[in-house]
């Protein structure tokens, strides 16, 4: 099947579910962390599925690797924006596991679809 639309991508749905559980696991961030980390890493996280979307939009070739490449470096943001809110106590190892998990996942993803470019 023809990818019509971004949307048509596993590693966009994927994303976007993505950034719906990072907003839900920063919920439990201290309020004072509002300004700084919360938004740091919902912004990083956001980026992942709008920087595939924005790549899809320009079309095949270096714009859209370009793009696949950028969210990938947001990928690896959120990462270690969630691995300093565990080493600050923000969350726990077992709340934070299943969200690295969902971002090696669309990692694998968002390799192979930049192979495939």
């Amino acid at each position: 099947m023809a990818v019509k639309s971004y949307q048509d991508l596993v590693v966009w749905q994927k994303a976007m579910d993505f950034v719906v559980e990072v907003y839900k696991l920063t919920r439990r961030f201290p309020r004072e962390e509002t300004y700084g980390l919360i938004n740091q890493v919902r912004r990083a996280a956001v980026s992942v599925p709008s920087n595939i979307a924005e790549g899809q939009g320009r079309g095949i070739g270096q714009a859209f690797s370009h793009h696949v490449r950028i969210a990938q470096g947001s990928l690896q943001e959120v990462e270690t924006q969630l691995l300093i809110a565990g080493r600050l106590k923000y969350v726990t190892a077992a709340e934070l596991a299943p969200v690295m998990n969902q971002s090696a996942e669309i990692g694998r993803l968002n390799r192979g679809l930049l192979k495939s470019l």
